[in-house]
């Protein structure tokens, strides 16, 4: 059977572990900003809409 392309055969398991490890982390770092990203835009969104209703509840009170 042969390896994976993107191993070597020198390559020893600890290594491999690590190299997934640190792959799966920069991936679920790029997740959460994206995340925090859209949470701010929502955040944004919310505090404006929340402006404008109080602005119109003083104009019309």
């Amino acid at each position: 059977m042969l390896p994976p392309f993107c191993c070597s055969p020198s390559t020893d398991h600890t290594s491999l572990r690590r190299q997934h490890q640190e792959r799966k982390l920069s991936m679920l770092r790029f997740w959460r900003d994206g995340a925090e990203r859209q949470l701010s835009a929502l955040n944004a969104a919310i505090k404006t809409l929340q402006e404008q209703m109080d602005r119109d509840a003083q104009a019309s009170g």
